[in-house]
């Protein structure tokens, strides 16, 4: 070992693991993940082996303690991680056969939303999701992840053929929201997101929405009024995102977002016990970017599961089911004259 050490980069025998700031809390994760890449340039030996088995152990008991205790905040940071899986990459995972549909038949086609029908597990199924970019020719062509009324057309164009056709649906949540700009509203915004939320009331087949990332607003509720709801362990939902809540409210978004997150109860077990969602998915050590196959494989064991228990249901049944599942959500007080 003293013969390795010679030969590398100096540095305590783990990287510090000093509390680092909010914004930051995987900085201890990142310097062991970069001293594992300057041992894997090293020409392979013993000693080389045993650091690096012995630094992967230690990323492996890191990311599992760091990622139980996160705030609020840092699951809206995570649940926009760069690298965190996207509906293609779910459709790549667990889909055979997969053919896209394309476009709304009134104006074009919104890549920002993917549809289409394939295989689950030899199972015929319908899949809808949001689909953002990995670099920025992507993210522009996706729009970020934020479909326009087009987008919203056409899946509830496909959710129509899956009922037609008798295929459950899967959709896959991750969006900041519906895109706001000019044109869009100009086309109908609200009005195409009522009518994907019309279309989802009346479907008599199994439809299980999961929120994979950001479940932003009604550009995400669009695509989630199922009979089972979904959220990854650190995936986040809300009516508004912590920058535009605390903008709003405290007219400084940067100040108190850490703030407007907690207030939210946007996480997933807040969600849970809210009776908002029905189920919290769990994620890889580190978050889903961190093995995006080993997510896909328990996402799609839950929706497999969860396929079977609708399955068994009456149509008409699982409808009245569904729709009374969303009207208990929230509370109010009826005053009477």
């Amino acid at each position: 070992m003293s013969a390795l050490r010679e030969g590398l980069p100096r540095m305590a025998r783990f990287p510090s693991t000093a509390a680092p700031g909010e914004d930051s809390f995987d900085q201890p994760i990142q310097e062991i993940e970069r001293r594992l890449e300057e041992l894997a340039a090293y020409p392979a030996s013993r000693d080389t082996q045993q650091e690096m088995d012995r630094l992967k152990s230690r990323l492996d008991a890191l990311r599992r303690e760091i990622y139980a205790q996160l705030s609020p905040w840092q699951k809206t940071l995570v649940a926009r991680h760069a690298q965190r899986p996207y509906t293609l990459d779910y459709i790549r995972c667990l889909i055979d056969d997969f053919v896209e549909i394309h476009g709304d038949r009134k104006f074009k086609d919104d890549p920002a939303i993917v549809g289409g029908f394939g295989l689950l597990r030899a199972t015929p199924v319908c899949l809808l999701g949001h689909q953002k970019g990995r670099d920025t020719k992507e993210k522009l062509l996706r729009n970020f992840g934020m479909p326009r009324p087009e987008g919203y057309r056409k899946a509830e164009r496909i959710m129509h053929l899956a009922e037609k056709f008798g295929r459950p649906i899967l959709s896959f949540i991750d969006t900041p929201g519906a895109y706001p700009g000019i044109g869009a509203e100009e086309r109908g915004q609200a009005e195409a997101i009522a009518r994907c939320l019309k279309e989802m009331a009346s479907l008599t087949v199994p439809f299980v929405a999961t929120v994979t990332g950001e479940g932003g607003s009604g550009g995400a509720l669009a695509l989630g009024m199922a009979d089972v709801v979904n959220m990854l362990e650190h995936s986040i939902y809300s009516v508004i995102s912590p920058e535009g809540c605390a903008a709003i409210l405290w007219k400084d978004q940067e100040k108190w977002k850490k703030e407007a997150a907690r207030a939210l109860r946007m996480t997933a077990p807040d969600l849970l016990s809210l009776g908002v969602i029905d189920e919290i998915l769990p994620e890889p050590p580190g978050g889903a970017h961190t093995d995006p196959q080993a997510a896909a494989r328990m996402v799609g064991e839950a929706i497999e599961r969860q396929l079977a228990e609708l399955a068994r249901l009456d149509p008409m049944a699982r409808r009245e089911r569904r729709h009374q599942k969303f009207r208990r959500m929230g509370s109010f007080l009826e005053l009477m004259s």
